[in-house]
């Protein structure tokens, strides 16, 4: 019973408790798959020898790794810059979702992006370009505003048809060259520059349209379809990942469902 006494519990613990573990799970979902992960295991490893050195009061080499952990604090906001812009994004994008669906539900908002992305035609103008070998990349605009990014394009504002996404990606086209930016089912901008990816996992085979999609997933929460010029495969890119897609119901499914 003393053993029991002595590590006394309160409910602010266990919330305490719950909390890093929701925190650790999250962080773990960002890095999961990409470099990141094997220097976090590295900076756990060092971090649980210095802890050991000292509880051996091993002074001299726990001194060591305490003035590197303290250092590496600056370090890690440097080496972990792009998943720290990544969950402070998600965290931010998902509040501002819940509140637009709150008020949504309460009738007190009614804004112009309330249009509904029409996919079928995303998808079928993919098919079709895909079907003729015509290279494309179309982003869907989430939580994240992309206007900055749609900047650097040409600023449109054509309600998303089949036959304007073809023309646009045409080869002769003067547009075709770089993204189109779609939100709420307007393309609001075409030839749009986007960042480009610096994985070294990416497969060589993936030319600069889908390093650029992987580039914009990685830093904003918008989606991506490529078309490959070479295979006509469309890919489809979400949160820096890409799936490759030969059956269309399945990918309208997913793209509805990530944008609900």
């Amino acid at each position: 019973m003393e053993i029991f006494d002595t590590f006394k519990f309160s409910a602010v613990d266990i919330i305490d408790v719950i909390l890093v573990a929701i925190l650790l799970y999250y962080f773990y979902k960002l890095v999961k798959g990409t470099v990141a992960i094997n220097i976090f295991i590295g900076i756990v490893i060092i971090y649980l020898i210095f802890k050991v050195t000292q509880a051996l009061q091993m002074t001299l080499f726990s001194s060591i790794l305490g003035g590197f952990i303290n250092v590496g604090m600056f370090a890690l906001i440097v080496v972990f810059q792009q998943e720290i812009r990544k969950f402070l994004l998600m965290i931010g994008s998902s509040n501002i979702s819940s509140q637009k669906k709150f008020f949504k539900q309460l009738k007190f908002l009614k804004t112009e992006g309330s249009a509904v992305t029409d996919v079928d035609v995303i998808v079928a103008a993919c098919t079709k370009m895909g079907s003729t070998k015509t290279g494309a990349l179309i982003v869907i605009e989430r939580n994240n505003n992309l206007d900055v990014i749609a900047n650097s394009g040409d600023q449109m504002n054509i309600a998303v048809t089949q036959p304007i996404i073809e023309s646009i990606f045409f080869k002769n086209s003067p547009l075709h060259d770089g993204a189109i930016i779609v939100a709420s089912n307007i393309i609001k901008a075409t030839r749009v520059i986007l960042p480009v990816s610096n994985e070294k996992n990416i497969p060589a085979r993936f030319g600069l349209r889908h390093r650029a999609a992987i580039g914009v997933t990685e830093k904003t929460d918008a989606l991506a379809l490529v078309v490959s010029e070479e295979t006509g495969l469309i890919s489809y890119v979400k949160d820096g990942q890409f799936i490759m897609f030969e059956n269309t119901e399945e990918l309208k499914g997913m793209i509805r469902e990530d944008l609900e």
